[in-house]
């Protein structure tokens, strides 16, 4: 039976919370404020903290502090007022796993405390060291900001708060929150992604939270949606400024009960899965603009972190180079060919529109091209920086009607755009100027076919 300890420095509120819980079956302790706190934390016995932030003599963020310094100290879960979020996300970073606003109902007090005991259950099974310094080196880069982002990564990982991670397309998001979910203590689970930019918008219910058989038309069996697949792990939802709004209180349910409803069903399904979304866009914007909920907004971003772009960090162009040229030489069972020091200075003078992806794919493409170059030069890089491996008039035609060379032209640019945002048409047509569906149908005439 677990034990948890109140501390609010409110009797009616310690009363009120002691009175739920034991009505669920835990032992309380309670404290008056944050020295009862910290003194009776220190004589051990206890599984969870419910922890006021203003206290007198001591306050919340202080106890977390104290709490930082014990061996196998208690999860806790801060209870705030909406005005004091911005210390909850405070109380996130010096330690704490969670927070409630004030009043919280019964159900969902359970229900996130539940979580935060099962998760701290769980990090007894935490990655080692090694385990974690791979997870996180796979974040090439040795720059300020790079170092920066895989400090935040490592302290806000083991913590089951929900991370919204901003940054432009091909930045590396997915590679961020795939070593979240690796430095969590929910590694040994599921890593489930979702590309909202992809999925259709009136499939968009059914993806997220499944089916039931004889929902629709074409539904002939039951289906769990990525909630449920993700339970007991990660749920990435990238591009989360994609989801129709229409979707978006179901959403926010989830996130709020870790309850989903499946299309046709009568009664809802508990689900456990951390959720780490990602966006290009700014969220607040799109609030403002009426296009993204506000109270969706709040609740995925507890954390927020920023990857840079790839002109951010100039300095950290040829270590990726040289990464990707390795990574696709062994794919292709060659030797990997130097980067030239010209080579490197010419990469780190380019401005990086589709970041680090559009490097790797051209790295790709080098070494694929030019298979018998053992050492990259700058030459090389110019010529397949212009799209064109054979060189020659910077790619421009020899003769030849002017209509076929702004096809051709217009082909290769779309291409290119696909190219730089990894076959995201949505993505891809923003850029471009174009709505979705007239690029699509640019596309099929064309003869250009979108990565599935």
């Amino acid at each position: 039976m677990s034990r948890i300890l109140i501390v609010d420095d409110e009797p009616g509120v310690r009363s009120a919370l002691a009175r739920t819980l034991r009505g669920e079956g835990f032992e309380t302790a309670e404290a008056r404020d944050g020295v009862e706190a910290v003194g009776r934390l220190r004589r051990g016995g206890i599984d969870a903290v419910l922890l006021d932030l203003t206290m007198p003599r001591l306050g919340g963020l202080e106890v977390l502090d104290a709490l930082a310094d014990e061996e196998n100290a208690p999860p806790a879960l801060v209870l705030t007022a909406h005005a004091s979020l911005d210390n909850a996300v405070e109380a996130l970073r010096r330690g704490a796993v969670d927070f409630l606003e004030k009043p919280v109902t019964a159900d969902v007090l359970l229900w996130r405390l539940r979580r935060a005991l099962k998760e701290a259950h769980r990090r007894a099974e935490q990655p080692d060291d090694e385990e974690a310094e791979a997870a996180l080196g796979a974040i090439v880069g040795d720059s300020a900001p790079i170092r920066a982002l895989r400090e935040t990564i490592a302290r806000v990982a083991p913590s089951p708060a929900r991370v919204l991670i901003l940054g432009e397309s091909g930045s590396g998001k997915e590679l961020v929150a795939r070593a979240i979910h690796a430095l969590s203590a929910r590694s040994a689970g599921p890593l489930v992604r979702v590309n909202c930019a992809a999925v259709p918008d009136e499939l968009f219910e059914a993806e997220l939270f499944g089916h039931v058989k004889g929902a629709f038309t074409g539904a002939t069996h039951h289906r769990r949606g990525r909630f449920e697949r993700a339970s007991g792990g990660t749920l990435f939802l990238d591009e989360i400024g994609e989801v129709p709004l229409a979707v978006q209180p179901k959403l926010l349910r989830a996130l709020e009960e870790g309850e989903i409803e499946r299309v046709g069903a009568e009664q809802g399904t508990p689900v456990d899965a951390r959720i780490v979304a990602a966006t290009n866009r700014d969220l607040a914007q799109e609030v403002a603009g009426g296009r993204f909920r506000e109270d969706l907004y709040y609740r995925l971003e507890v954390v927020t972190l920023r990857v840079p772009s790839l002109r951010e960090r100039p300095e950290d162009v040829g270590p990726l180079c040289e990464h990707f040229l390795a990574r696709s030489a062994r794919e292709v069972g060659r030797r990997a060919p130097r980067l030239a020091d010209a080579a490197r200075r010419r990469l780190e003078q380019e401005r990086w529109p589709g970041n680090v992806r559009q490097l790797r794919n051209l790295a790709e493409r080098i070494v694929i091209l030019e298979p018998d170059a053992d050492e990259i030069t700058a030459e090389i890089v110019a010529r397949h920086l212009a799209g064109t491996p054979s060189g020659g008039g910077g790619g421009l035609p020899h003769g030849g009607r002017l209509a076929d060379a702004v096809a051709a032209f217009e082909r290769r640019f779309i291409a290119y755009a696909l190219d730089r945002h990894d076959g995201n048409v949505s993505a891809a047509a923003r850029e471009l100027g174009f709505d979705r569906s007239a690029l699509h149908r640019k596309l099929r005439a064309l003869g250009l076919r979108p990565r599935s």
